[in-house]
């Protein structure tokens, strides 16, 4: 007789309730410290795509054409390989024999975190060209110093702006730790796969993971529509 359902994704001895939960813990971190790794890139790459200087402005366009035209699969991929490869030259250079490799998930932060920031770049940008001028200008005037007309005006101005994008940016995040499972991090659809395999159940377990990952994209972006509502209030008084 199989094992129903109901023990299988529960929390007993046979099922793998706990598991799925961890997993989906780790792929909620994973796309914390990867969007946060993206807002540090987009917010240099704004910075870099709004400068005077022609050459810095293509640099930040070379950055965003380049992380927005590759495949996320592929980006994954090549930090990988390309990173294994780079590390055990220096190793071996450093006199250590071997195979070497970073870390699934230090890896697979870096490699979303590169793509994310290539989106968020143009989130930050776009909205920093909605900032009016005359602000920036007054706040000089003031004798504000960078930092200050910075932290200020234009920084709480331009996340304003520019939260509705986040969001969107933010469940583009969260969905593709899932690609992380190709490189052997055991996150959610990684977990799924393994219990899929384990019972030959994989309809119930891939099921119950689009059904966590709906609940932590739903509640993630509840969160940040909160916070756009009271920022729009704050700025309407």
């Amino acid at each position: 007789m199989s094992t129903p359902a109901v023990t299988l994704i529960g929390f007993g001895t046979e099922g793998w309730g706990k598991l799925l939960l961890l997993a989906a813990g780790l792929t909620l971190v994973a796309a914390v410290c990867s969007f946060a790794l993206g807002s540090l890139l987009g917010a240099a790459g704004a910075a870099l795509k709004l400068a005077s200087s022609r050459s810095l402005r293509g640099l930040g366009s070379f950055y965003t054409t380049v992380f927005r035209g590759i495949p996320e699969i592929l980006v994954v991929y090549l930090f990988y390989f390309g990173g294994s490869l780079a590390l055990t030259r220096l190793m071996h250079l450093a006199g250590f024999p071997g195979f070497f490799s970073l870390p699934s998930f230090i890896i697979g932060v870096m490699a979303i975190g590169l793509v994310s920031g290539a989106y968020q770049t143009e989130a930050y940008r776009s909205a920093c060209l909605r900032l009016e001028r005359g602000q920036i200008e007054a706040g000089k005037a003031c004798g504000m110093s960078t930092f200050i007309l910075l932290w200020r005006v234009i920084a709480p101005q331009t996340l304003r702006f520019a939260l509705p994008a986040l969001g969107n940016i933010w469940q583009s995040v969260l969905k593709e730790t899932a690609l992380l499972s190709i490189i052997g991090l055991v996150e959610l659809l990684r977990q799924s796969t393994i219990a899929s395999g384990a019972t030959r159940q994989p309809l119930l377990f891939y099921g119950v993971a689009a059904l966590l990952y709906l609940f932590m994209g739903q509640i993630t972006a509840l969160s940040i529509r909160t916070v756009e509502k009271r920022l729009a209030r704050c700025w309407g008084r």
